[in-house]
Parts: C-alpha cells; structure tokens; sequence
C-alpha cells in the first residue's frame, strides 16, 4: 500500500477523533451520551487489565470465526449444485428466496426451541447471516463464467469437475471474494444479536451489560474493538484472496483505494 493511502487513512481517523475530542471538550453533547476519547481509552484499558477485554474477544472471534467458516463451506458447495443441477434449483430455490427474505434475528426464538441457548444458537444466527452473500456470489460469479471456455475444456476433453476446478472456480472469484466479503462484515453484525440472549461472554454481552449499567464508555469501548477486529479481518481476506488468486489484486488494490 502507498505511503499516501497510508497517510489518508491515518487523516480520516484522525479528523473523526479530533471532532469527538472537540465535541466533548466544548460541550457540545451530553458527557453521558457521548464520553470523551479519554474517558473510552480509560474504560479499554481497565477492561484489558482485568481481562474481561481479552475473554470476551476471545469468545466472540471463536464464534465469528466458526459461523462463518460452516456458512462458506455449506453455501459454495450448495452454490455449485444448483449450478449444475436445474432440478435441484427448481426445488430449493424457492424456498432459499423465502429464507432469505427473513432477518436472522427473527428466528432467534426457532433457533432457541431448536438449538437451545447455548452456543449452537448464536453459531447458527451467525451462519444465517453469512450464507446468502456467499451462496449469491458464488452463483452470480458462476453464471458469469464465459462459455467459450467452458466449451473449449469440453473440446479438451475435461471431466465435469475438472471444468469446475480449473474454469469455472477461477472465473467465479471475483464475485466469490465479493461475496466472502460482505459475509464476513455480516457476521460481526449479527454477533451482538447472537449474543444477546443467555450469555455470559462476548463482546455483544458486554455491550448489552454495559447499556444495563449506564456504561456508554464500555458501550463505545466494545463498538470500537468490533469495528478495529472486523477492518483487520477483511484486510486479512483481501491479502489471502490475493496470495491465492494473484489475477485478482488489481481488483483488491482497487477496493483498498
């Protein structure tokens, strides 16, 4: 990354911080809606030397990490077998059209008679979140697949998967990373909903127990550790998805920008 992008962002937050400094500073909101940077640095690092910090990132990450994780590998598999199998699509695709329509957090009372309240409830609010980015990118990026190419691995003489594999897998990345992407923003979004029933980790719970106590610096405090967790994740998957697939750094060099 150029030194200037660098500068940029270091600027863009830095200006965010300077108005909240100077807002609070002068008066201009309520101390107890709105603490000051001092106070939430105070609250983060008292919550980082009693160690609640570290146990409840630590909870959550396990759980963002393995929702999304079973939602990527169920919904590209699933991807391809309705690209492949039109009965297959006729059937399901109305009923994943039905799903899809319905917040994940509406069916928190089905996954708590389900599931239960333990941690295969917020996993699976998770998955819910993260699997129709990743299923829809997956399938746009197959349908954009070009045919000639498909038709000259035919002439070639590959098997079906082999055209999976070595054509259609290539060609559908762009719209795939697209797709893990915004999954992967989706599930740091459903966490706190994930958390809010029965538990007694995460950084959602310390958040809604914060809210509880009147402790909007903690409120603030979790808000920022999320928001710094989920920009280092996706920087993280755009350099993975580079490393693996370099044709598509151009690409990622452009969403960076």
């Amino acid at each position: 990354m150029p030194l200037s992008r660098h500068l940029i962002t270091v600027m863009s937050f830095g200006t965010c911080l300077l108005l909240w400094w100077a807002a609070t500073r002068v008066g201009l909101v309520n101390p107890f809606l709105l603490p000051s940077p001092a106070k939430v640095w105070s609250a983060l690092r008292e919550l980082w030397s009693n160690g609640e910090l570290t146990r409840n990132t630590l909870a959550s990450a396990a759980r963002v990490g393995f929702g999304y994780a079973l939602a990527v590998s169920i919904a590209i598999p699933l991807a391809i077998l309705f690209s492949l199998s039109k009965a297959v699509r006729a059937f399901a695709e109305p009923l994943l059209e039905f799903v899809r329509q319905v917040p994940p957090l509406a069916l928190m009372p089905l996954l708590m008679l389900w599931l239960g309240i333990g941690e295969a409830q917020k996993i699976g609010i998770i998955i819910l979140a993260c699997f129709f980015p990743v299923f829809l990118g997956m399938r746009g990026g197959i349908a954009q697949v070009d045919r000639k190419l498909i038709e000259v691995g035919l002439v070639c003489g590959f098997s079906r998967w082999s055209i999976i594999r070595r054509i259609v897998m290539p060609s559908a990345l762009p719209s795939l990373v697209v797709g893990l992407r915004i999954s992967l923003g989706y599930s740091w979004r459903a966490l706190v909903g994930a958390e809010l029933i029965a538990s007694s980790v995460g950084l959602g719970y310390m958040i809604t127990d914060a809210q509880d106590l009147a402790r909007t610096d903690i409120v603030l405090s979790g808000i920022l550790v999320i928001g710094a967790i989920g920009l280092a994740t996706d920087f993280l998957l755009k350099r993975a998805c580079a490393r693996l697939a370099p044709w598509l750094a151009p690409d990622l060099e452009m969403a960076r920008a």
